[in-house]
């Protein structure tokens, strides 16, 4: 099976700054591509930012500039800095790993980690 935990999210004030961490471990033979979600209540999950086995990135066009999205392929980890946080970045963020297993390929979702960003 496919684990994935994810860690750094919290409280913030506007403008400032987290970073979230998404680490994949089980039976994996390689990790294909890998993204951020984020989902707020009563709203449609949305794809903040994805980067694929070559290093190509894509963002959402409300998180350009401002987020940054990178891996550690060494230790199946892949990480989002967060700067210039405002009150619309506050949503429970999803990390979404496509992985290439025992079982073939297939997508997992990490357990969510929160992001409130208030003054």
């Amino acid at each position: 099976q496919v684990q994935l935990v994810e860690s750094g999210g919290g409280l913030v004030q506007p403008g400032g700054s987290l970073r979230l961490s998404c680490a994949a471990s089980g039976s994996i033979f390689s990790i294909n591509t890998m993204g951020w979600y984020r989902q707020d209540p009563g709203k449609e999950r949305e794809l903040v930012a994805f980067i694929t086995s070559g290093g190509s990135t894509n963002y959402a066009d409300s998180v350009k500039g401002r987020f940054t999205i990178s891996r550690d392929n060494t230790k199946r980890t892949v990480y989002l800095q967060m700067n210039s946080l405002k009150p619309e970045d506050t949503a429970v963020y999803y990390c979404k790993v496509n992985v290439w297993g025992p079982l073939g390929t297939g997508d997992h979702w990490g357990q969510g980690t929160q992001v409130t960003v208030s003054s």
